[in-house]
């Protein structure tokens, strides 16, 4: 079965699960797990990308976030590609760090956004990498400390993720550290690591009980959430796709009127892009200039991109073609 696209619209909240490729580890010491932090921090702020929990473990990392205006591919891409590049050169290796495609689900904040920042913050106490909770209290490299008070990340969305157990700070985590106390004995949650009915639903006896029923409910692998919430998710996914192929098809007649109007004037369409001022270039620009605004619409600031001169001269150019 082939590959489905991610759903990437900016705002959206997104648990991110990030493996060694072959299952190998992605932190040797210290300074690799110092440098994951360190990248995280910077990508973070330079995507407005919102963090809320994470965990920074041997051959795997969690994360749980809200994705910026340049969506989850960029950061995704801009975090693991810069520190993969660090990596090799600090253990002296070529070669991939990580598995080629990181597993993200879009989920529900309403129904998960708690337990979402408890499984991911107890990742290091299953993974065994601290023994118990007073350990984990003071773990460096997940988000559990911020959110305590133990350690200081202002990259790290600590006052929001406080205020889904109390609006006062010394309430919320007194709550949230019982809440905690009271998942450590889930274990691995594999309800909470994807999306479809059976996780969804919270397991197969939620699917049998509403099958028998003769109810059915939407599902998608890649959303964590309830019937409605899918539905909804798939079509502002369709929405964007349609605004897309809109906009990529706008851009290709633009280029097609282009192409054909330098052809039948006989000039070179690069002296034109590149802003040349040649009466004929000239002519053939402000008749471009109306064509793209009255046949297609295109805003001015795009038709002086491809015209190869200035916004203020494009309007100019259509303000002296009204008159």
């Amino acid at each position: 079965m082939p590959r489905q696209a991610r759903l990437d619209a900016s705002g959206t909240l997104h648990h991110v699960i990030v493996r060694g490729i072959e299952k190998r580890r992605i932190v040797d010491d210290q300074k690799d797990r110092e440098e994951f932090v360190s990248r995280l921090e910077k990508v973070t702020a330079d995507t407005k990308t919102s963090v809320f929990a994470w965990s920074l473990l041997t051959n795997h990392a969690h994360l749980l976030l809200r994705s910026g205006p340049l969506g989850l591919s960029q950061f995704m891409r801009r975090l693991l590609t810069g520190y993969a590049i660090g990596y090799n050169r600090r253990h002296s290796r070529i070669g991939h760090v990580f598995h080629n495609r990181y597993k993200s689900i879009v989920c529900d904040e309403d129904a998960y956004f708690r337990e979402l920042v408890r499984y991911i913050h107890l990742n290091p106490l299953r993974a065994k990498l601290v023994k118990d909770l007073s350990e984990l209290n003071v773990f460096p490299w997940s988000g559990h400390a911020v959110l305590i008070g133990k350690i200081k990340h202002a990259w790290q969305e600590r006052d929001y993720t406080l205020s889904w157990f109390g609006q006062k700070e010394g309430v919320a985590k007194r709550v949230y550290l019982t809440y905690i106390k009271e998942g450590m004995s889930q274990g691995k949650r594999p309800d909470l690591v994807g999306g479809g009915l059976v996780r969804s639903l919270g397991g197969w006896s939620a699917v049998v009980s509403l099958r028998s029923n003769k109810q059915q409910e939407l599902t998608d692998e890649r959303i964590l959430g309830s019937g409605n919430f899918v539905e909804e998710i798939l079509k502002e996914a369709d929405e964007r796709f349609k605004s897309q192929m809109l906009a990529k098809k706008q851009r290709d007649n633009m280029q097609k009127i282009i192409e054909d109007k330098c052809k039948k004037e006989k000039i070179n369409s690069k002296e034109l892009r590149l802003g040349g001022r040649r009466r004929v270039v000239s002519r053939v620009r402000a008749d471009l200039a109306h064509t793209l605004m009255n046949e297609l619409g295109i805003p001015s600031a795009e038709i002086a991109r491809q015209l190869g001169v200035s916004t203020s001269a494009i309007v100019k150019l259509l303000q002296r073609g009204g008159k």
